[in-house]
């Protein structure tokens, strides 16, 4: 429980930092929450992306939404600005090794 607490106190603390800082974008650090069980579809932007489309799993589908996608990038990954701010997407939540985005569909 403790660690839930951390966790989404730190995805708080990141979503603020986005937000508030305008076009500057925060890569969040890892957190303590283990990684889940993710199914990784495919790349999402090209079947190279380090960031993957990312489908159903009992973790998952809690962060599902029918107007977006689901995005799974490593916590960390360099391009995540960027990729944040190309697609519009948003963080759902973090854990040790990765960063999950819902991105809207256009």
């Amino acid at each position: 429980m403790r660690t839930r607490i951390r966790s989404l106190a730190g995805l708080a603390t990141a979503l603020f930092i986005i937000t508030a800082c305008g076009p500057q974008i925060t890569v969040p650090e890892a957190t303590e929450e283990s990684d889940p069980d993710l199914h990784f579809v495919r790349g999402y932007r090209s079947d190279s992306d380090p960031c993957k489309l990312t489908g159903e799993t009992a973790f998952t589908n809690q962060f599902l939404d029918d107007a977006a996608d689901l995005v799974t990038c490593l916590t960390g990954y360099e391009g995540a600005a960027e990729f944040v701010r190309t697609t519009g997407a948003r963080i759902v939540t973090q854990t040790q090794s990765y960063t999950l985005y819902s991105v809207p569909r256009r």
